[in-house]
C-alpha cells in the first residue's frame, strides 16, 4: 500500500532522532485520493498515535465543511496524522485548535514568517490576510467510541495556479520567503511540535493551548464576524476563544455568544 520515504523525508526523520517519538512513522504515497482517508484507515486498523501520512498529489482532498482542497503536484503539503482522542468528553474541538498551534508554531521556527491563525483552522499571513494552509480533524470511530482523532494538515509550499475562488487569498510559504523552501524540514518540525503539543493537552493543560492560540489568533479577536445560525445572518465582534475551544463572540447589549461550528467571516479586524 505504501512505498519508500523519499531520500529527503526519510533523511530528515532519521536525523530528528529521538525528538520525534512515535511521530516518526512516517507512510508515504506519491498519490492518493486523500491523505485523511488512508490514515482514517490506519487508525481503525489500529495504528497508534504518531502514525502519519504524506502525499506529493491528492485527487480529492477536503477541508472543513467538505469542500475540497486544492492540492496541486509538488506544490504543497498534504500530510495527515493519527493523534489519541482527549479523555475528557467536551475536549475534541481543542484538538482542531492544539494542531493548528503546533503548525503555526513549526512554521515560525522552520522559516521565521510571522504566520497567524483564523479561528478555527485556518493558517494566514498578513493584512489582509492571505491563507497559507489549513488543519482538518476527523474521528475514527466505532459506534459511539472514538477510537482516535486524524490530523488533516494541507500547506502551500510553492506558488500555483489557484482556483478563480482563491486567487488574491491564497499564497505560499515560498512566495512569503523570496526564496525556496524545503518541506522535509517544515515536515519534521510539523511532527516535533505535534507530539509536544498532543503531550500537553493529554495532561488538562487547556489553559496553556488557550493562551498559546490567543497569541498566535491574536490578530482577529476583536475583529467583527459574521455566521449563520439557524438559517439567520448573526454579527458580533470577536472577544475570546473559551477553555473548551468555542469562539466567543459580543453580540451587543452585554451578551457574548458561544460559536462552536460554522463558516465565520471577518469583516474587519482591529486596528494596529
Amino acid at each position: 500500500m505504501f512505498e519508500p520515504l523519499p531520500e529527503d523525508l526519510a533523511d530528515a526523520i532519521a536525523a530528528a532522532g529521538e525528538s520525534l517519538g512515535t511521530f516518526a512513522r512516517l507512510r508515504y504515497r506519491a498519490e492518493v485520493e486523500s491523505t485523511n482517508d488512508l490514515a482514517l484507515m490506519l487508525a481503525a486498523a489500529g495504528d497508534s498515535e504518531g502514525t502519519a501520512v504524506i502525499a506529493d498529489v491528492q485527487r480529492a482532498g477536503r477541508g472543513r465543511r467538505g469542500r475540497a482542497w486544492h492540492s496541486p503536484a509538488g506544490a504543497g503539503l498534504y500530510l495527515s496524522i493519527v493523534v489519541e482522542p482527549p479523555q475528557r468528553a467536551g475536549s475534541l474541538p481543542l484538538v482542531t485548535l492544539a494542531a493548528g498551534v503546533a503548525v503555526a508554531v513549526a512554521i515560525r521556527q522552520a522559516t521565521a514568517l510571522p504566520v497567524e491563525l483564523k479561528w478555527p483552522n485556518d493558517v494566514v499571513i498578513g493584512r489582509p490576510w492571505r491563507k497559507l494552509g489549513g488543519v482538518l480533524s476527523e474521528a475514527a470511530s466505532t459506534g459511539s467510541s472514538v477510537l482516535a482523532i486524524v490530523i488533516g494538515i494541507g500547506l502551500n509550499l510553492q506558488q500555483a495556479q489557484y482556483p478563480r475562488e482563491l486567487a488574491g487569498r491564497a499564497t505560499s510559504l515560498e512566495a512569503e520567503l523570496g526564496r525556496p523552501v524545503s518541506r522535509a524540514v517544515i515536515v519534521v518540525e510539523i511532527l516535533r511540535q505535534m507530539r509536544a503539543i498532543m503531550h500537553r493537552l493529554r495532561d488538562d493543560d487547556a489553559a496553556r493551548l488557550c493562551a498559546e492560540w490567543r497569541q498566535l489568533g491574536a490578530a482577529g479577536l476583536g475583529g467583527h464576524v459574521c455566521w449563520r445560525e439557524n438559517g439567520q445572518d448573526r454579527r458580533g465582534r470577536a472577544v475570546d476563544i473559551a477553555a473548551d475551544g468555542a469562539l466567543l463572540v459580543d453580540v451587543g447589549d452585554g451578551r457574548v455568544e458561544r460559536v462552536i461550528a460554522g463558516e465565520v467571516n471577518w469583516e474587519s479586524l482591529p486596528r494596529g
